[in-house]
């Protein structure tokens, strides 16, 4: 055979041998951090070197001023061991009539609160800084202006933005973040509010609408966020209702509380204001299962490129991470290398 046919049998077999590191990491989405030693566990068995934490939320406090929400409270420390990515999540409404300097004061405040959370949970800085929002076209400009802002007081740091499934397929309208990276959420990408028995935490189907190529051609680096949560949509009338945070699958089993009916729904059989639960309201009980997570896996996997990334799953949380394995999430990973 001749050697230049050779050469390149040989650089396409190291080619297909090629693994893209995967990083595996979790979300910390709840308001006070303790150790807790099943959380810890599942970090270690993922081997994970980082911890994304959110720090807090902004919003319109009641006086209608742009405040801190729900900030976390730090118990403990993060261990030694792992790396602290803070994460602020900025509501989008408040992103609409906000003026330059209003955005100027807005990105200080924001950094400082976060540096002063960050030594909280005993760190004595971070390498990077993560903002979460829903953005839309309409508040793009002021989001991204804000952002930009954010940069000029960390410098030297890693800007990252979350990116949802919306804004991956329609970038014309939604814009690129002028940030360092993003994190894909694959997600929330149903219709929650919409009646029936359909998932709208993931669906393999739905996420192929939103990704395909769009994903391959994203002008910069992409991580991945994918869930481990479950939740009950309260349905009252056959309209939305709200979410049940109480509520588990184990309560929908107690057949003096509920019935399952033929719909695949659950009836409140009586009031039940524990779970802030009504006579005849309905309940889709959804949840992130795990072959679902692997099919969602495999399909990212053609479309990711080579470069390294972080996947993050969503969230780290005892009763959550009950559901999985750490071999299931270790396969994840494995899946996307």
């Amino acid at each position: 055979m001749n050697c230049k046919y050779i050469l390149f049998f040989l650089i396409l077999l190291i080619g297909c041998q090629q693994k893209r590191e995967v990083n595996t990491s979790f979300y910390f989405w709840k308001t006070v951090y303790q150790s807790n030693a099943v959380e810890q566990s599942y970090l270690r068995a993922a081997k994970s070197s980082k911890l994304f934490v959110r720090i807090l939320d902004v919003d319109r406090n009641l006086n209608g001023e742009i405040a801190p929400v729900a900030p976390i409270k730090f118990k403990d420390q993060i261990p030694a061991d792992l790396e602290l990515v803070p994460v602020v999540f900025i509501v989008n409404d408040i992103l609409k009539e906000v003026n330059d300097v209003q955005i100027e004061k807005l990105a200080k405040n924001i950094v400082t609160f976060v540096d002063g959370k960050v030594k909280q949970a005993g760190k004595a800085s971070y390498a990077e800084l993560q903002i979460d929002c829903d953005w839309t076209a309409t508040t793009r400009l002021n989001y991204f202006a804000l952002l930009e802002e954010i940069k000029k007081h960390v410098e030297n740091k890693v800007i990252s933005a979350t990116l949802r499934l919306h804004q991956l397929k329609n970038q014309e309208k939604s814009g690129i973040p002028p940030v360092d990276k993003v994190l894909l959420m694959c997600y929330n990408m149903g219709n929650l509010r919409k009646y029936g028995t359909q998932n709208s935490i993931l669906e393999v189907k739905e996420l192929e609408k939103y990704v395909d190529k769009n994903l391959g051609y994203y002008p910069m680096p992409t991580d991945i966020g994918l869930p481990l949560f479950s939740w009950a949509v309260v349905f009252r009338n056959q309209s939305y209702a709200g979410i049940s945070k109480r509520l588990k699958f184990e309560d929908l089993q107690k057949e003096s509380n509920f019935l399952k009916s033929t719909n695949g729904l659950y009836v409140v059989k009586t009031d039940l204001p524990e779970f802030g639960l009504y006579k005849n309201d309905e309940i889709r009980f959804e949840a992130s299962k795990f072959e679902d997570i692997k099919k969602s896996a495999v399909y990212l996997n053609q479309h990711l490129s080579n470069k390294p990334i972080n996947l993050l799953f969503y969230h780290l949380d005892e009763p959550t991470l009950k559901n999985f394995k750490t071999h299931e999430l270790e396969e994840i990973n494995h899946i996307l290398r």
